[in-house]
């Protein structure tokens, strides 16, 4: 008898494989939280019914949501990491040898353990001195920080329930005071084919506080169509005019980055181009 997975959206479309192992399954105080083995995606990290990580193609979206801010800020030293508990976020930033704390603040402290027991290559740098992993919601510990980071990675799940916070505008309020001067900010943005409303709320949300703030793409096969945005913002910086490619150093062990698809990232489709019209700042 086969086991099948299917993660069926709101279009009444969605994703489906086959199920080698339960791995894990357990409802924490905040979600559901599953594992499971696959022949064809290896560990597969699931939240509420969604697909979150698999160890086939989670070095994209990590690679994707950390690098570019990191590599457009001259300085990054302090950084904060808002959600990803599975820690790929952090195994991304500490590759920045100018990266000097880390504060992780993730609200499922069962998210983190399972990680390390299942993605032991996903979560191999929570345990790195850098780090300070704080358990917690991230929208309250926030609002209490000023001019603090030099960069924010908003690694969050589907902007439903208590992570519906993390689109608000009140949200990148709160995360524009714990900017230093020329702090920049990185946000999953969804879904353009999936969930375009969430996408341009997200856009526009970030533009009516930023300077500058622009979507960028990658590709990641087991999120909803493929395609995915990330909302980039910050007090100043643009990611491409001050990007320097040099930064980036040739013996980098990056899978999915690089310089030229760095740059390549911004340019939009027509159709998730339209998603941030009339925002100021694009």
């Amino acid at each position: 008898m086969e086991l099948w997975f299917k993660e069926i959206d709101e279009s009444k479309s969605g994703l489906t494989f086959l199920v080698k192992n339960v791995l894990l399954s357990k409802q924490t105080p905040y979600q559901r939280l599953d594992v499971l083995e696959t022949d064809f995606y290896g560990n597969v990290l699931i939240l509420d019914g969604a697909v979150q990580i698999t160890q086939k193609d989670e070095f994209v979206y990590h690679e994707m949501l950390a690098h570019v801010p990191l590599y457009t800020h001259p300085s990054p030293r302090k950084v904060l990491i808002i959600g990803g508990g599975d820690g790929g976020t952090v195994r991304e930033v500490v590759k920045h040898p100018e990266v000097e704390h880390v504060d992780l603040v993730e609200i499922d402290e069962a998210v983190i353990e399972a990680s390390k027991t299942y993605f032991p290559e996903v979560s191999r740098e929570l345990d790195n001195p850098k780090l300070t992993i704080l358990a917690m919601d991230g929208i309250e510990y926030i609002k209490s920080i000023k001019n603090h980071y030099d960069v924010i990675l908003i690694d969050s799940t589907d902007p439903i329930g208590p992570a519906k916070g993390l689109i608000a505008a009140t949200f990148y309020r709160d995360a524009f005071e714990a900017l230093t001067d020329n702090g920049v900010i990185s946000v999953q943005a969804e879904s353009p084919f999936y969930y375009p409303e969430w996408v341009s709320k997200i856009f526009h949300n970030l533009a009516g506080i930023f300077p500058v703030t622009k979507l960028y793409l990658s590709f990641t096969p087991t999120y909803p169509g493929g395609l995915w945005t990330f909302g980039f913002a910050s007090k100043g910086l643009d990611p491409v005019h001050n990007f320097d490619p040099a930064r980036v150093p040739s013996d980098a062990a990056f899978k999915y980055y690089t310089p030229e698809l760095h740059k390549a990232a911004f340019q939009l489709p027509a159709f998730v181009h339209e998603l941030c019209d009339g925002a100021r700042s694009y």
